[in-house]
């Protein structure tokens, strides 16, 4: 049993990364395919793809640079976690290394990078950073 399943989600993207995998899959949930939709419409993950069955699991193409074989993602961090969750209001919306990286935000209109929270006017539990 897991404890906290985006953490874990999270890690398993970290692993996957360092360790040069083309392909990566994970049991589904709501959030992780919206995660998993950001990511690919930010360019950081090749595609995703939900896969329907008894228990459906999201599998995820992992993005490298052609020439360098460096991958998209250098650093996945979560922030808000089961035991100490963090907030951001629209004033104090984070930055991740200065506008280069994303921050994805639970928001009361859905799952969100911090620049469209900003867009939008809301803030919301500040799930992860990315870079």
């Amino acid at each position: 049993m897991v404890t906290d399943p985006i953490a874990d989600f999270l890690t398993r993207i970290r692993n996957a990364n360092m360790a040069k995998h083309k392909l990566l899959e994970v049991p589904s949930s709501k959030m992780k395919l919206e995660i998993a939709r950001i990511l690919f419409e930010k360019g950081y993950i090749a595609n995703f793809k939900l896969e329907e069955g008894e228990k459906p699991t999201l599998k995820i193409a992992l993005k490298y640079h052609p020439a360098t074989k460096l991958p998209a993602i250098h650093s996945i961090v979560r922030v808000s976690k089961p035991g100490l969750r963090k907030y951001a209001d629209t004033e104090n919306l984070p930055r991740v290394m200065n506008g280069l990286g994303i921050a994805i935000l639970s928001t009361s209109k859905g799952l969100m990078t911090d620049k469209e929270a900003r867009k939008e006017n809301v803030g919301g539990e500040v799930i992860c950073y990315i870079s």
